[in-house]
């Protein structure tokens, strides 16, 4: 058995549900581990070992140089991107970058293990980009010659959420259920404990341990389960077991999903798209058996990771709020868009008007409501796209606190409208910060 002291593993997508465990749980463990990612949050990077670093940008060399500088004994791809849109490309991640991993590994030097982070399922039932190219992958590793784990890990139930497992969570704390046909899909978990276990226990093995020099498991538990009965197990630790529920139509998934593909196309990654419910209705399955009978571990089970405790009060305000913040983007970028709108395009004289009747010339009021009607329509479009969201909310609450103060300096007549339009400004400036304050990702 080699020491764990002297094993060095780097995790590649440490920023990730997987990744960022299996890095901690490394550590934990006594394994030097170095994780690296594209960019860490500021609560994940708690560790010199994290390092940031434009992964998917380096070269076979430049990657065989990382291996041999830090003396890498184990590498953990956990890398992947679920559909291809702006800034994710399914064959650059999964195969290409596969591709040049194993070349770096080949070349680097030293013996390296590598530890591929997969799919569960067959290659027969792949319809997306998403599982071919995984599938790609996978039949590289396995040309490729060097030792390698290719592990398939189920439906991955883990303290964190992002999303696919995130709406899960969603789907159990709010009163909706699915059709009964998208319940009724096999879609067997497992915790990610057992994923970091088993990548623990690849990584103290010997290099040269022909037992497992070239392996592929299904990493979930044997008990056959459904979607419904996962969503099941999340609704008994949230308490929400007894709620009156409202089937939601499969029409109206698929039109989420579509809508979760325009919403990507502007820089989100919304867990509701076409790829994402193609792989769900496809389900999760697959025979743990050899990876049990390798290893010895015992995988958890739904019952055991789910409802081992109670749901926290601040995971049933995450899983509450997942949905409901997609549709307060929304509510916003149309609110802001429409109101700029009506006032530009449907109305601008009566807009003008309620300058000019007070006063002002018109010299200046025509200009003054084109100029504030297109700022509104600005601070829509800027909370449209991910990469400016947050400068337009910002913006927007500072719009809105303008209007109110200027409202109240110079046309304080207006607050006293029967419609009370500014008044209603006031809840819009607190929609505005709950947006803005559940922006993080990770």
């Amino acid at each position: 058995m080699t020491s764990i002291a002297t094993q060095r593993v780097l995790v590649l997508g440490a920023s990730g549900l997987i990744g960022r465990f299996v890095t901690d749980d490394l550590r934990r463990r006594g394994f030097t581990a170095l994780g690296i990612a594209r960019t860490f949050s500021a609560s994940q990077q708690a560790s010199p070992l994290d390092i940031e670093l434009p992964i998917m940008a380096l070269d076979a060399t430049a990657l065989a140089g990382l291996i041999r500088a830090h003396q890498i004994d184990v590498v953990v791809n956990c890398l992947g991107v679920l559909q291809d849109g702006p800034g994710s490309d399914t064959n650059a991640v999964h195969r290409d970058f596969v591709a040049r991993l194993l070349q770096a590994i080949s070349t680097c030097g030293r013996s390296a293990r590598l530890v591929h982070v997969s799919i569960p399922g067959i290659a027969d039932e792949d319809h997306t980009s998403f599982a071919t190219t995984k599938r790609a992958a996978e039949r590289l590793i396995a040309e490729s010659g060097i030792p390698h784990a290719i592990l398939r890990p189920g439906f991955v139930i883990a303290p964190s959420a992002y999303g696919g497992s995130a709406m899960v969570r969603a789907l159990a704390a709010l009163p909706v259920d699915l059709p009964a046909k998208d319940a009724a899909t096999p879609f067997q978990p497992v915790a990610v404990a057992d994923i970091a276990a088993t990548i623990a226990w690849l990584a103290a093995r010997p290099i040269d341990d022909e037992a497992v020099r070239a392996v592929s498991w299904d990493l979930m538990q044997p008990e056959a389960v459904t979607l419904g009965d996962v969503i099941g197990a999340f609704r008994r630790s949230y308490g929400t077991t007894d709620w009156p529920r409202i089937a939601v139509p499969a029409l109206l998934i698929d039109l989420g999903a579509f809508a979760g593909d325009i919403s990507s196309r502007l820089g989100w990654m919304p867990p509701m798209r076409t790829t994402a419910i193609t792989e769900l209705r496809r389900g999760v399955r697959g025979d743990p058996a050899p990876w049990t009978a390798a290893t010895g571990i015992a995988p958890a089970t739904l019952a055991g990771t789910v409802g081992a405790h109670g749901a926290t009060i601040q995971d049933k305000w995450f899983a509450r709020l997942f949905l409901v913040k997609a549709l307060i983007l929304v509510s916003l970028v149309l609110f802001w868009v429409a109101s700029g709108s009506i006032a530009l395009f449907v109305s601008f004289p009566a807009t003008t008007a309620i300058l000019t009747t007070r006063g002002w010339p018109d010299w200046f009021a025509v200009p003054f409501a084109a100029i504030t009607s297109m700022m509104d329509i600005s601070v829509g479009l800027l909370i449209a796209f991910r990469r400016t969201a947050m400068l337009g909310l910002v913006a927007g609450i500072f719009v809105s606190l303008g209007y109110m103060i200027g409202c109240a300096l110079f046309t304080p007549d207006l607050w006293r409208e029967p419609l009370g339009a500014l008044v209603k400004t006031a809840p819009a400036i607190v929609l505005m910060l709950v947006a803005l304050l559940t922006m993080d990702n990770r």
